[in-house]
């Protein structure tokens, strides 16, 4: 995955991915990238991090830094982790990649207690007046390759990933709609309008309270 920090400092997306982490926790960030995260929450919040990266560079760039991440593909590895292995399993910017995004989902949260996930929304209004003015795919001002050249295989919608999470029986504990700059978007909180004026989700997820994912 491509690097995760900013000039400034970690981005502000993963910063709320972070502030969602309880301290002394065991972690595990699928698609670590560089690190970044992982680093953060090592040094702020002493959590137990571990990551998975496709990419041999991200796998040296986190080595580099003492963080104990292995080289893996999440749509095959995930399954070999025993379950509840993890307090929180982070998937950022990364699920519309998978091959199965619900075998991932479903991955998270029996090895996890809860489940991060953020994505870029492609019901967002001006994917969609691109869509109809131009009659091409639109790209994201947070993700602006063209399509041939982005990984992303299953993009999905807001929407969406609630309809996959409601199938599954996944629990939402929490929504957060951002802009593409990562901040949060405070304006809406109705399903519909966070669809359309939401350029990027990012949730907390549980499992059922019987333990068990669909």
């Amino acid at each position: 995955m491509a690097a995760r920090a900013t000039q400034n400092g970690l981005r502000p997306d993963l910063r709320l991915i972070a502030d969602l982490v309880e301290p002394h926790t065991r972690v595990l960030d699928v698609g670590c990238g560089d690190g970044a995260l992982l680093a953060f929450l090592a040094r702020t919040k002493q959590v137990d991090a571990r990551g998975i990266e496709l990419s041999q560079t991200g796998v040296h760039e986190c080595v580099s830094q003492g963080l104990a991440v292995i080289q893996g593909d999440a749509d095959k590895d995930l399954a070999d982790f025993p379950e509840a292995s993890f307090d929180y399993v982070i998937l950022s910017q990364t699920i519309q990649a998978m091959r199965d995004p619900q075998q991932v989902l479903q991955n998270m949260l029996r090895i996890g207690r809860f489940g991060i996930v953020s994505f870029i929304n492609y019901a967002y209004w001006r994917s969609r007046w691109h869509l109809m003015l131009r009659g091409r795919m639109p790209t994201a001002r947070c993700q602006p390759e063209p399509w041939h050249a982005t990984s992303n295989i299953h993009p999905c919608t807001l929407e969406d990933f609630e309809r996959l999470c409601d199938e599954l029986g996944v629990r939402i504990e929490h929504r957060m709609c951002l802009a593409a700059s990562g901040e949060p978007n405070r304006l809406f909180s109705h399903i519909w309008l966070d669809n359309l004026l939401s350029e990027q989700a990012l949730f907390l997820l549980s499992r059922p309270a019987s333990g068990a994912v669909a």
